[in-house]
């Protein structure tokens, strides 16, 4: 084999991947947060978490990408170990697709692709069209990929003793396509290859079946790098990963014979026989676990433990792994983050109300904590959307994107504004005065009317557009309310100061506390306008 040969190889393997990255790029910015919305469906049964990993993956043409997602929802609290297994099994599944698809030899039709994708991709009117061209560019590429590997290696038809220690010790042929797959990090590459290989006559179905079967093993790579850094659960998740295809396998290779048999029968060509064995390997493994999924689970438990009490864990769902394999459900990460920020908003919120309003003492430690983890969630925000808006997503996830980061920086706002409020308290405790009973309840009246406006503008941050328009008018007319209530009281204060009913330290104190209400009130209606309106700023 000459160094041309070489090249050509190694050009054939980089064309392949770039292309099954394209069409799952393209793919995902077609689908968009449907995405997340299909893993939402997980609610009872494992075998619902089969479909949707199935589907998932189909769709993505990535069972990195599923894995990668399904590690990050369970270290965010978003599903549990029993409903990860089930999308991980689907996800075995569905990349099964892509080696039925490889297995066609529709080659002679790949330029039909990348002239119908091009024409998309330059001269498609919506995103859409130019998110479908960029499919089917990546879909002709693909098997210009296979084509180049497969006469790369067309000179080595005559040596098949060079892999005849394949077909002669199962175990290595197992282990070549893990280190194979590790090392190219796909599998459906590895497939790609195996299947150049046989085409060639140089892999006999004997070999070739326990190469797919370490493709198997080895794509856990990519869950295990999920994993790294992630909460005790995340890794029960990948564990689970691991030991279902490493369990699989060993449980395919006593029956081997039989298997190469069956497969022989289900196609003439040996490219389909591969593709087929691929894919009755992972459904047949994934119907051999379903029923035992609750026991499986439990012996992931015993492996790794849950922790007796809460581990000590930032729980984020800024995941950066979803940067690289999901960007469209980054998008939706970033949402989650904003809404947990929001959660942690009302807390100071609370905490104030019980200071002016319930007679409570708060400590300054107590909002100080809070302010910091407000402005931790959104440098937070704002960081990882840096980096999200440097990879491909669509126009629309973008404004979105935008959306949420904007409302992240109006909460930081209205976060200052509480500690604006906490520090006139505590200065008017110092001066020893106190508010009178009928500017409190002004006080209380506009607060009131403020807090609900926040509580529905960061409500509307997880819901959809159109029910995010139809609370937008509420927020609003409590704007205006909240505006005219501080004009009016700022108006009968000053009269209360002239008449000497108050004093003119307290009363200043007082005026502060009535401005910072009314720009929380403010910061609250711009983030419901922006949700709603999908505005960039």
């Amino acid at each position: 084999m000459t160094l041309l040969n070489v090249i050509q190889l190694i050009g054939g393997v980089g064309i392949f991947l770039y292309s099954i990255k394209m069409i799952s790029d393209s793919l995902q910015l077609l689908a968009g947060n449907s995405l997340q919305n299909l893993i939402g469906m997980l609610t009872k049964t494992p075998v619902l978490g089969v479909i949707v990993g199935t589907v998932v993956t189909v769709l993505i043409q990535s069972s990195s990408a599923t894995t990668v997602m399904t590690v990050s929802f369970v270290d965010a609290g978003l599903m549990t170990l029993k409903q990860a297994i089930g999308v991980i099994m689907g996800a075995n599944i569905g990349t099964t697709v892509t080696g039925q698809i490889i297995a066609f030899k529709v080659k002679d039709f790949c330029y039909l692709f990348i002239i119908s994708g091009s024409a998309l991709l330059f001269l498609g009117k919506s995103n859409a069209q130019k998110h479908l061209g960029g499919g089917l560019f990546g879909f002709g590429l693909l098997f210009i990929g296979m084509e180049t590997m497969e006469s790369s290696m067309a000179i080595l038809r005559t040596r098949e003793d060079l892999f005849l220690m394949f077909k002669e010790n199962t175990m290595l042929g197992v282990l070549a396509g893990t280190v194979v797959t590790m090392l190219i990090q796909s599998s459906a590459a590895a497939l790609g290859l195996t299947i150049a290989l046989s085409a060639q006559g140089l892999l006999t179905l004997d070999a070739a079946i326990p190469i797919i079967y370490g493709s198997n093993i080895g794509t856990t790579i990519t869950t295990i790098f999920a994993a790294i850094g992630t909460c005790r659960h995340a890794k029960q998740a990948c564990l689970a990963h691991v030991l279902f295809n490493i369990i699989g396998v060993f449980i395919f290779l006593p029956l081997l014979p039989l298997y190469i048999d069956l497969i022989r029968a289900s196609a003439v060509s040996i490219g389909h026989q591969i593709a087929n064995a691929h894919t009755l390997f992972n459904v047949c493994n994934t119907l051999l676990f379903i029923p035992f999924v609750g026991f499986f689970a439990k012996l992931i438990t015993t492996i790794i433990p849950n922790p007796e009490k809460p581990e000590i864990h930032h729980r984020t769902y800024l995941d950066p792994k979803l940067i690289e394999f999901t960007p469209a459900v980054a998008v939706d990460a970033v949402k989650n983050e904003c809404l947990a920020m929001g959660s942690a908003l009302l807390e100071a919120i609370d905490k104030i109300e019980e200071l002016y309003f319930l007679h409570q003492k708060i400590t300054r430690e107590e909002l100080t904590a809070i302010e910091n983890l407000l402005d931790r969630y959104h440098q937070e925000i704002n960081d990882y959307s840096q980096a999200l808006m440097r990879h491909s997503i669509s126009d629309s996830e973008l404004v979105r994107l935008h959306s949420y980061v904007s409302s992240a920086g109006d909460m930081e706002r209205i976060g200052d504004k509480c500690k604006m409020l906490y520090h006139i308290w505590e200065k008017k405790e110092e001066m020893q005065g106190t508010f009178s009973d009928e500017a409190l309840s002004e006080l209380q009246q506009m607060f009131d009317k403020a807090n609900t406006a926040v509580e529905i503008s960061i409500q509307n941050i997880g819901l959809p557009h159109a029910r995010a328009a139809e609370t937008f008018p509420q927020v609003e007319e409590l704007s205006q309310e909240v505006r005219q209530m501080e004009s009016e009281v700022r108006h009968m204060h000053v009269k209360r100061l002239a008449q000497g009913l108050c004093s003119s330290a307290i009363g200043l104190s007082f005026l502060d506390a009535i401005g910072a209400i009314e720009h929380m009130c403010y910061r609250a209606k711009k983030m419901s306008q922006v949700i709603v309106h999908q505005q960039i700023h």
